[in-house]
This record gives C-alpha cells, structure tokens and sequence, in this order.
C-alpha cells in the first residue's frame, strides 16, 4: 500500500439519489456527511447534485439526463473528481467515468483514501490494505483502463498506484497472504489481551468525531491524536486509568460511520474485537449534532451485529459546549425544536431515562467531569466485585501499560 502523506487539494462535486428507501430529509444529511469526508480526505467540494428516482439506475446510478448535467459542469469549471454517496458497482464504475471522463468516486472508496491515509501502524496498513484489495479485485479491469493516467490524489492511494497487478491471481494470492498476516496479528493480540489479567476493561465506542481521543487523553492524562475530522483515529490504542483506588484499562477503538464499508468490517476485526472483549462499553455522542440520535441507532446497530450489544454501557453526552440554543420567548407559540430547547430540559428528556447511566459532558472543558467519573468509577467497581467478591479494594499493582497496536 502506498504511504503517500501529500495533501491533495482537489475540486469535486457530490451527487446522491432521493429514494423510496432514501427521503430528501436523510440524503441531506448523508451529503453533508459526505462533504465532511471529503474535506477530511483533501478535497473542496463546489457542488451538489442531487435527483429523485425510483430506484438507482443499474447503468450509471443516476439517470442519463443528470449525468450529462454532471459532464457539463466539471467540464466547464475543471472539476477533477465526482463523489457518489452510495458505493457504486463495477460496471456503474465504468460507465460513469466513460460517461463523465472525469475520476469517479463512492463512499466506499472515499472512506478507504481516508483510512489510507490515516493508518499509522504496520497492523492497521495491513487492514487497510487487505480492505482496499477486497474493493479492487471486482473493479481490476477499472484500474487496468485508467492505469496509465493515475496521478495520484483522492481515491487512488494504495495497490493500483504503487504496483501494476499483473492479474486476478496476484490479486488473490495478496489477499490471502495479508489475511494470514492479519491473523498471526490477531491471536498476537487476543494474547496481549488474555494477559491483562483480572483488570476490568473499558472500551470507547461512538460515531466518528464525537470527541472519543479527546476524553481518552483528559481521562488517562495521555497524548492521544485527537483532531476535528472523520477518523482521526485509526489504530486502537490502550491506557492504565486509575479513578479513586480503582484502577482499570481503557480503549479507544475506531469511529463508526452510517454505510461502513463491508471490506472495513472485516479488516477490522481485531479492532472490534476490542470492543467485544471489553467489560464495560462507555458510548460517547456528540450532542451538538443535529443527528445524534442517528449516530446512536448507528452505533447500537453495529453494536449488535458483532454482538455486543448487551454489555455494560454508559451514555456520555458530549461537547455540551458546543451545545447552543435560541431561548424561546413567552410569547412565542412556535413548537419547540433543537434551537430552542435548553440542556437542562435535554436533561429531562428519554436521554437521562435510558436503562444505562447517563451524564452531560465536554471533554474539552472537562464540565461535569467529576459526575462522569464517579459514573464510571461505580460501573467498573460494581464488574470488579462481581469477578473477585472476597477482594473489593485489595486491586493488584501493576506497571504503567501504555500500548498502541
């Protein structure tokens, strides 16, 4: 996989459908989302596109009109590179970019650049790289007849740029021998984890940049990359907590994301793992978000379908400083909305009457922190007890373990 750090700045616009499946409403926020990808991955987005069918069309995703539409605009304001927010089959592919003539992009494709350029570590380059090859190997004659005009950019970091494949073959072969590597990591790491001990672990789980590294370096006092773009973190990394007497492990695992590429899935198995082996999950959302609840639904989604869904949780409603809202006047008769409901009576509604503990935070400003932590510090207290009944405060030291896989 190519580890190409240059930071492309490219023009692109983003087309997305309206649906039976898919309402004006949620498009909107999938391209907003999308938008926020692209400027994570090096791009400036200059326009949308949008239209309303039945279904995508099986040819070229959107109709001929709006692709002819498409054309015309890149071609008279020099736009390099058009984003879909569905991914996109092979021969959607190829007909889009022989229709078009520009580079042509999904949201898988996207959210791989991203992870390319993010992986820092030899472990999560394997991934990625398995992810990348898993998504070529269907697309191969793509890259073949675009080859030689590969110049680098969004979307074409990793195999095709670096090494011409020869074959489908070779493809295959690439692809099991880094599945093996991935699994020697694997059980490297379920060791690693199986030597913990009787250290209860933790595991930040959420949406991407819902601030998880930010609570992660305020809770371990660590250095974490924390940054104000989608997948900021990649590598999972693992930090000692001590809170009152109690000490306790804590994870903070990759940002999840509304249409998570499959290939990412898998690749990503050990990450998850992480999660799927920890004690207690503390869900971090991001209230400033006009979609947190999405996000949550997200998350629980993904939760259950690696089946750890049923774990020990917290709710920790993030970046209440960001939070703001338009007081309402007495004599305003408008129903009441996101703008103009206070905290205090966010407070009061199903977030604070959910079945797990519940609290109000910035990690940035460390507001209600001491609330939080005594949350977590008698969610970690109630599992340690369970475990060792006969020893509630006589906790084994051990050295400060700060890893990052």
């Amino acid at each position: 996989m190519l580890d190409n750090k240059e930071h492309l700045y490219e023009n692109a616009v983003l087309v997305g459908v309206i649906t039976q499946q898919q309402e004006e409403d949620k498009l909107i926020e999938y391209m907003d989302e999308l938008e926020f990808l692209a400027h994570t991955a090096g791009a400036t987005v200059v326009k949308r596109f949008t239209q309303k069918l039945t279904q995508p069309d099986s040819k070229t995703f959107i109709g001929s009109g709006k692709a002819q539409e498409v054309r015309e605009y890149v071609k008279e304001n020099g736009i390099g590179t058009v984003i879909f927010d569905d991914e996109l089959s092979p021969s959607q592919l190829k007909n889009l970019e022989r229709e078009i003539e520009v580079k042509i992009l999904d949201r898988t494709n996207l959210i791989l650049d991203i992870f390319a350029q993010r992986a820092q570590t030899s472990y999560a380059r394997t991934q990625v790289e398995l992810a990348q090859y898993q998504y070529l190997l269907p697309r191969l004659t793509r890259m073949w007849t675009h080859l030689e005009r590969q110049k680098g950019g969004i979307g074409m970091r990793g195999p095709g740029e670096t090494e011409i494949e020869t074959d489908r073959r070779i493809i295959r072969d690439r692809i099991s021998l880094l599945k093996e590597k991935l699994k020697t990591i694997d059980r490297q790491m379920s060791t690693q984890r199986n030597n913990r001990g009787k250290v209860v672990r933790t595991a930040l789980v959420g949406y991407t940049n819902v601030g998880k590294s930010t609570l992660m370096n305020a809770l371990s006092k660590s250095d974490v990359f924390a940054e104000n773009k989608l997948f900021a973190t990649l590598d999972t990394t693992v930090r000692k907590v001590v809170i009152g007497n109690l000490p306790f492990l804590l994870t903070d695992t990759v940002g999840f994301i509304r249409k998570l590429p499959t290939q990412l899935v898998e690749s990503f198995k050990s990450t998850l793992d992480e999660v799927r082996e920890a004690d207690l999950l503390i869900h971090v959302v991001d209230i400033s978000h006009e979609s947190f609840e999405d996000h949550i639904a997200s998350v629980n989604q993904i939760l259950m379908e690696i089946n750890a869904h049923q774990k020990p949780m917290i709710m920790v409603f993030n970046k209440i400083d960001d939070f703001s809202y338009e007081q309402k006047h007495e004599d305003d008769l408008t129903p009441e909305s996101r703008k103009n409901i206070s905290l205090g009576e966010w407070e009061k509604t199903w977030m604070s009457k959910s079945k797990y503990p519940t609290v109000f935070i910035s990690a940035l400003t460390k507001e209600n922190f001491e609330e939080m932590k005594k949350m977590i510090y008698d969610e970690v207290l109630k599992i340690h007890i369970s475990r060792f009944p006969y020893n509630d405060f006589l906790f084994e030291y051990f050295e400060d373990e700060e890893e990052s896989k």
